[in-house]
């Protein structure tokens, strides 16, 4: 039997266990140390951290009771208009004045409130169920105003209630004059459908717009009230617009949800 020379030295040769043994060079070493670093680094933040996220919305500015379309009662024509686009009325309040085959009728607001929208004019002639108006259910007007969002329907149950809010308002540009403030008062229980959704704002085009993406959640938001601004409310710069905000003006919120740390993000 022949062994390689090299094996025969190799086992005639003593080992060279005082020869010191390099596991990592420094530049492992250094890379294993800011490794280490930075995960403990970020196990701390995941448990002692926190992240906020913000959930947007469409919505419009309204008034917490909303509107309500109001019908012809009587069928003929329109002969004279007893109210105005803007007028705040009592309960009874005669809106139009209608000849019928019976003698001329009044149609009246069925509840206080101001009229945003005047559908008939003279000469119109009406129907028995026809649409003649919309009002907005108010008692005075200087009722403060309230925006309602509607959320996706799987996200309703992520809104707290007290939760701020950014509302980007169509009618004044957040260039120029910042967002609109304001907390989630309440949140509904259930999606809404389309025509619940017209039922309160009295407009079918904007609950159609709402309802785009589905069955959404209703959350009032409760304006920031301001004595040191035109508008009433508060914003993000130190006066707002130097004008009145009108009812039924569109707005987008950006609602803050709760603060969450991310090591929940992780656990069951």
């Amino acid at each position: 039997m022949q062994f390689r020379q090299k094996a025969l030295s190799k086992l005639q040769s003593p080992e060279e266990l005082d020869l010191p043994v390099r596991f990592a060079r420094p530049q492992g070493w250094l890379v294993l140390t800011v490794t280490v670093v930075v995960m403990a680094a970020a196990c701390f933040w995941a448990v002692t951290g926190s992240v906020s996220s913000k959930l947007s919305a469409p919505g419009v500015l309204t008034h917490a009771q909303g509107s309500y379309v109001l019908q012809s009662p009587v069928a003929g024509q329109v002969t004279e208009v007893l109210a105005k686009e803007g007028e705040t009325l009592r309960t009874g309040s005669p809106l139009l004045k209608v000849r019928t085959e019976r003698g001329y009728r009044a149609v009246r607001a069925v509840a206080a409130g101001r009229v945003t929208t005047l559908v008939s004019k003279i000469g119109s002639v009406v129907t028995t169920g026809a649409d003649v108006a919309t009002v907005e259910r108010v008692e005075r007007p200087d009722e403060p105003l309230v925006a309602m969002l509607y959320v996706p329907g799987d996200s309703g149950a992520t809104v707290p209630v007290g939760a701020s809010v950014d509302l980007t308002v169509q009618s004044a540009p957040t260039q120029q004059f910042g967002v609109l403030r304001g907390r989630v008062q309440a949140v509904g229980r259930t999606p809404q459908t389309e025509r619940q959704i017209a039922g309160f704002l009295g407009d079918t085009q904007l609950s159609r717009q709402f309802s785009r993406q589905g069955h959404p959640v209703a959350v009032m938001v409760r304006l920031d009230r301001s004595s040191r601004t035109k508008s009433g409310y508060t914003w993000s710069s130190e006066q707002g617009p130097p004008y009145a905000i009108d009812s039924m003006t569109l707005a987008d919120g950006a609602i803050h949800l709760a603060a969450q740390r991310p090591i929940d993000w992780l656990l069951p």
